[in-house]
């Protein structure tokens, strides 16, 4: 342990709040209260228990309240990862229930679209590993069809490609709300009146029964675990039908997480076991968990505007500065030069506040990261999930139009992060 002691008797420079966050104090402090006083099984009939419930019930309506909806849209998990294969799983995975037992009038079989047909997805080329990866699995075993949507030079998918990708068999349509390695904002509210007005229009009704209703597919699904510090996280003013968030990215606990479902009639559980959490996520409840994430979202939404506006000054601060001692530099997703006469709000909507990523001509992004780290500054090349990797990143090969890789170097401010 003293190789870490002298490590960081050092000055150290964080830059990688898109990885993961320091854990709030107000956050740890709300927590170790539960560990210390409500550590009861909320399942219980007994008093302890009683009042452990009710603190679950009300870190429920806080989050709901916080995204615009009721308690009983939202399901508690154990991060964003889950979250995702949770929202994809449960609604394409069948339900065990057989169809002869459904009576008339029921929900619509789960992950199906009728007629024993292959449910169809949609998604992008630079999801984050735990949708693309889930996704491709299914693929991989022939229960889903799967449409993958490619980006622009700055990372921003076509509405007008996933209008041509849709079709009656499609289920799902799984878009990310802010890509984690370059930053670009999606256009979600576009994706989501598009979605609605082709249910309507032109989705044909595949059960016999149901004629003249309204078919609930395709359900959109938002991964929002990079969105929630800094944009409007309403799910009805956004318009979907499931969204993840992490602890672990909003200054909260690193294994908790939120899955908001619309309907939960069309989402399997994936975890069997108890009741808890609707049915959909059997376990005993992380009362700590649940209420580090509460007092995190509840935290990070009260400062989300000033703490838009002081890093979108650090990030235009951040452009300049290279602009002034780096040549021949690449950035990697939507650029606005933000230096002095350009408007700060030209800049909103297409790249998230606190993302700088950048490519360095003959750098590999190995090197990159390892010098930066004997200088003090903890960055990223990709995904933290993809850290350990050889390749390089994915999602910086969409962008370039002959499909290479080029070495990368990931920033991302936060709370602690200074001029």
């Amino acid at each position: 342990m003293k190789l870490f002691g002298d490590l960081f008797k050092k000055k150290r420079i964080y830059m990688d709040h898109a990885a993961t966050t320091p854990l709030d104090k107000d956050v740890f402090s709300a927590m170790e209260n539960v560990y210390k006083n409500n550590y009861f099984n909320p399942g219980g009939l007994y008093k302890e228990a009683v009042l452990t419930e009710k603190i679950v019930s009300e870190s429920r309506r806080s989050v709901a309240k916080l995204l615009g909806t009721t308690s009983d849209h939202v399901i508690f998990t154990r991060g964003g990862t889950e979250s995702n294969n949770m929202a994809i799983l449960g609604v394409l995975v069948p339900s065990p229930q057989p169809s002869s037992q459904r009576e008339e009038g029921a929900p619509f079989p789960l992950g199906r679209v009728g007629d024993g047909r292959i449910p169809h997805v949609i998604t992008s080329e630079i999801e984050h590993p735990a949708v693309l990866e889930t996704l491709k699995d299914l693929e991989s075993k022939k229960q889903i069809e799967l449409a993958v949507i490619s980006v622009d030079e700055q990372g921003i998918v076509s509405v007008d490609e996933i209008k041509k990708a849709l079709r009656p068999e499609t289920v799902l349509v799984s878009i990310m709300y802010v890509n984690n390695e370059i930053g670009t904002i999606q256009p979600i509210k576009e994706i989501t009146k598009l979605v609605r007005w082709y249910k309507k229009n032109l989705s044909p009704n595949p059960s016999p029964a149901r004629r003249g209703e309204q078919n609930p597919y395709p359900l959109v699904h938002v991964d929002a675990i990079q969105a929630a510090n800094y944009l409007d996280i309403n799910v009805e003013r956004l318009g979907v039908d499931l969204m993840s968030l992490s602890g672990s990215k909003i200054y909260g606990p690193k294994s908790s997480g939120v899955l908001y479902i619309r309907n939960k009639d069309l989402v399997s559980p994936v975890f069997h076991g108890g009741s808890q959490e609707f049915g959909l996520r059997a376990g005993t409840e992380d009362i700590a968990s649940i209420v580090g994430f509460t007092k995190a979202l509840e935290k990070t939404r009260s400062i989300s505007e000033s703490e838009n506006t002081r890093l979108l000054d650090l990030q235009k601060y951040f452009f300049a500065e290279l602009e002034k001692g780096l040549k021949g530099y690449k950035v990697n997703g939507f650029f606005l030069p933000l230096l002095e006469g350009v408007p700060r709000e030209a800049g909103v909507g297409v790249r998230i506040c606190n993302n700088i990523n950048i490519s360095i001509p003959n750098m590999s992004s190995e090197r990159l990261v390892i010098e930066l780290d004997a200088q003090g500054i903890c960055a990223a090349s990709k995904s933290a999930c993809r850290e350990q990797d050889d390749e390089e990143s994915y999602v910086i090969a969409a962008l370039r139009k002959d499909r290479s890789a080029h070495g990368s170097i990931r920033f991302t401010m936060g709370r602690g992060t200074t001029q």
